[in-house]
């Protein structure tokens, strides 16, 4: 009997109507449909791909073990999502083994900053594995916004905002445009860093871009310093134009 394939797919930030043709064929013909959530939640993979799964699917959920609750710093948090790690790819591995394909819904693109990637570099030596690009949500972010982001020559650099403060401030410094990610509890290290790095200004704050409950405003505009985990800042480049 010949063993399953694993797709790696792409949803896209957030916009059911965002995802690919291809994503859509893979998710209405895939047997089982793997799915990252927290604990007793639906996750929001499952809830973008909604209309596109059939009743017929067997679904999967992977259940986080951790997410906000422990520091990423603390070893504690890399040893029980490497755990997590390790189960789910034996789950995945045993539907795979027996013959059915398997897709990952992943947020965004597969391949950036994503938890597919952690299963796929388990499993891809052991079957057959096709991946599906999707929209990056830094993509969904700026279209929302209306944000042109690079021009001419400008070199745009994406920091996740987990970087200590001297960092961010220095990298900011070298770049013309930036992406911020994971921006949630580390706002106001980013905030002074754009602050320090003379680009605060022209930063734009998008909460949930291309999701309900989007929110996009200019940073300095912002009054507090809290923000969700689908939160991110935008910096667009001044370089050269006709």
């Amino acid at each position: 009997m010949s063993v399953g394939r694993l797709y790696g797919v792409g949803l896209g930030p957030g916009d059911p109507e965002l995802l690919t043709v291809k994503a859509v064929r893979v998710i209405e013909s895939a047997p089982v449909i793997a799915f990252f959530a927290k604990a007793g939640r639906r996750g929001n993979a499952r809830a973008i791909a909604d209309r596109w799964i059939p009743a017929s699917a067997q679904e999967m959920p992977l259940l986080y073990p951790v997410t906000t609750e422990i520091p990423v710093s603390d070893p504690a948090y890399n040893e029980a999502l490497r755990n997590f790690y390790e189960e789910a790819t034996e789950s995945l591995a045993a539907e795979l083994a027996a013959g059915r394909d398997v897709a990952i819904l992943s947020e965004g693109d597969p391949l950036f900053y994503g938890s597919f990637m952690h299963l796929y570099i388990r499993l891809k030596d052991r079957f057959p594995v096709t991946i599906i690009p999707g929209v990056p949500g830094m993509a969904g972010c700026w279209a929302a916004a209306g944000e042109a982001m690079t021009w001419g020559d400008d070199v745009m650099t994406i920091l996740p905002g987990t970087l200590p403060q001297q960092a961010l401030t220095e990298s900011l410094r070298r770049t013309d445009a930036a992406v911020i990610m994971k921006v949630g509890k580390n706002f106001a290290k980013i905030r002074q860093a754009l602050r320090d790095s003379g680009h605060y200004e022209r930063a734009i704050y998008v909460e949930r871009g291309a999701m309900a409950g989007e929110k996009i405003m200019k940073l300095s505009d912002k009054p507090d310093d809290s923000a969700p985990y689908f939160a991110i800042v935008l910096v667009s480049g001044q370089g050269r134009r006709p």
